[in-house]
């Protein structure tokens, strides 16, 4: 599949949006780390060297899960695209992808709330899963950190979603998964940095024109997975 069929630059704008999911996710996403760190043990909360462990194993989880919905995602793209020929089922998920994108950056700027209902897409199968992550609470081991990782990551979200859909236009699984991988990477300066990185987020969070500049962004990623041969950058590549 040649750069014309497939976006082959989905790595660096999965990255991207997994920064910029800060701006949506960092009150759902902090409320979850800060609770968790709160129900371990004082003597783990209280100490760094170990506290940290136990945040990595919570990432580590929830960006395995991310990963793995990539994989499901490319293995679906290659399943709806079979029944057509050259490229064209692939042809019709990019221009389907670069719409929730579009919308996805009309929602980051402020004008378009509608597409938080988005986010019900998901909520039958979290209402499967969700129950297993409760039993998981307290937190007692790096073990049970690690599976509620892997649980978290699969909460219902608009901008996860979003993610997907780029992941789609990438062309196979292994790139798929890869694609999921980067936006999970991307998210881990909110959600593990400790206090720092969250207040500045909260703050650029409340700046009217930062939010508008990064739908802006996202607009211009679904344009370029949308019509993948207008990236000057274009590479063959994994």
């Amino acid at each position: 599949m040649d750069y014309q069929s497939a976006f082959h630059s989905s790595y660096y704008f999965a990255f991207i949006i997994g920064l910029f999911s800060s701006l949506h996710c960092i009150g759902m996403c902090g409320s979850i780390i800060g609770t968790l760190t709160y129900s371990l043990d004082p003597s783990i909360r209280n100490n760094k060297k170990k506290l940290i462990p136990f945040v990595f194993n919570y990432n580590f989880g929830r960006i395995l899960s991310y990963t793995a919905a990539g994989a499901l995602i490319g293995l679906l793209e290659y399943l709806l695209a079979m029944p057509f020929s050259d490229g064209i089922g692939h042809r019709y998920l990019q221009v389907f992808s670069a719409l929730i994108m579009i919308g996805a950056g009309l929602y980051i700027a402020g004008w378009f709330p509608y597409f938080a209902y988005i986010e019900k897409t998901g909520a039958r199968f979290w209402k499967l899963i969700e129950p297993f992550g409760r039993k998981l609470i307290p937190v007692k081991t790096k073990t049970q950190a690690f599976l509620f990782g892997v649980v978290w990551g699969w909460l219902p979200c608009g901008l996860v979603y979003t993610s997907l859909a780029l992941a789609i236009t990438s062309g196979d699984i292994l790139r798929s998964s890869l694609t999921m991988l980067c936006f999970g990477l991307g998210t881990l300066p909110a959600v593990m940095g400790v206090g720092i990185m969250t207040n500045v987020l909260a703050e650029l969070t409340s700046l009217r024109y930062f939010r508008q500049i990064a739908g802006l962004i996202f607009i211009l990623i679904a344009i370029l997975a949308a019509f993948p041969w207008l990236y000057p950058m274009r590479l063959q590549h994994f």
